[in-house]
């Protein structure tokens, strides 16, 4: 019964969303390049129909466990398709052959959600064995976790395949730190094909989650080498972040990235830049940056939720189609966190070696 009063907000909401983009067709023509990509809404539904009803029951009682969760989740989504491609790249863990983007500075000690996307990925064996990758369950779970949250649905392009490999190396070039200008910013996210609607519509997913001091305590105590706060901090809100992060130690206590509503995905995130509230430089800057364009976005965004999240959606299935594996490309794995084919390919390796073959019995 709840999942059907789910599935029936759901299609409601997307109905209004639909509507939506029909008032405002101005915004991204081509938003929705499915055909081109090789992803449908309706990939899994003969081979795995219960795929999205199983992810949103185990994401359910994740975020009862801890809200925190669900912003972790949708975080997973952007790391992984700034790197190489929406491919799971970023679940993968170190082996003899995989040099895992965990361990990239953007992602150490920092991304998190693992357990939770294993636990997906079980169920989804399971229910339908070698059917749903990883990439398409990091997918999902975005989704899930941003309906749950209180912010809007979309019709989510299945059918993405699954790296054999991770790039470290890319994870350090591609994903923006924190501290970022809106220069680099906008420079990052051209680099994914996302324009400066993309930017400021998706920076929208700061309205749920928390950071660690060490994120923005440059803001606090050093902004520009020289020891001083960052002048466009507001007052009040300086001297709350201050008491939480200490000049020496702290590190990794937390602050939310929206303090008004932590929880709940709404344009809160985009009235707080306007009144200097913005906790990361990469926040605040979207509005102190000197870029009209981006700048009237942010405006816009805090006067009309309804548009943040019309833009939001467009934004997110657009970056969610960066560079899928599909066809024959990559491979669907049975654990996110190891290469299928790699792990094959070790145990024929094993099976060749004189004297090491398993025995029969």
């Amino acid at each position: 019964m709840a999942s059907s009063k789910i599935i029936l907000t759901a299609i409601c909401i997307a109905s209004f969303y639909l509507s939506a983009s029909l008032a405002f067709p101005g915004h991204h023509e081509g938003a929705y390049p499915v055909g081109n990509s090789g992803l449908s809404p309706d990939y899994y539904r003969h081979t795995c129909p219960q795929a999205d009803e199983i992810v949103v029951s185990i994401l359910k009682k994740a975020i009862a466990k801890e809200q925190r969760i669900a912003a972790s989740l949708l975080r997973l989504l952007f790391h992984d398709c700034f790197v190489q491609g929406c491919d799971a790249s970023v679940l993968l863990d170190d082996t003899e052959e995989v040099v895992s983007e965990k361990n990239a500075i953007p992602n150490k000690n920092s991304i998190r959600g693992f357990e939770v996307i294993d636990e997906i990925k079980a169920a989804l064996e399971e229910a339908c064995p070698h059917r749903v990758s990883c990439a398409d369950t990091i997918a999902l779970a975005a989704r899930a976790s941003t309906v749950l949250s209180g912010g809007p649905y979309w019709e989510l392009p299945l059918g993405r395949r699954d790296s054999k490999t991770a790039n470290m190396k890319l994870a350090n070039k591609n994903l923006p730190p924190p501290n970022a200008t809106l220069h680099r910013l906008v420079k990052f996210f051209q680099r994914q094909g996302l324009d400066k609607v993309d930017l400021v519509a998706l920076s929208g997913s700061h309205t749920i989650g928390m950071a660690r001091c060490v994120s923005f305590k440059q803001r606090l105590y050093n902004q520009h080498r020289d020891n001083k706060p960052d002048i466009t901090l507001e007052k009040g809100f300086y001297y709350t972040l201050a008491s939480t992060c200490p000049r020496t130690g702290g590190d990794n206590n937390l602050r939310p990235l929206e303090f008004v509503s932590p929880s709940k995905f709404d344009n809160s995130y985009y009235k707080l830049i306007l009144e200097g509230k913005g906790l990361l430089n990469s926040d605040q800057v979207l509005w102190t940056g000197r870029d009209p364009e981006i700048a009237d976005l942010v405006r816009s965004y805090a006067e009309n939720e309804s548009l943040f999240f019309e833009h939001y959606v467009n934004s997110i299935i657009k970056m969610g189609n960066t560079s899928p594996l599909v066809g024959s490309n990559g491979e669907i794995r049975k654990n996110c966190r190891r290469s299928s084919i790699l792990t094959a390919s070790r145990k024929a390796d094993k099976m060749a070696i004189p004297g090491s073959a398993s025995k029969p019995y």
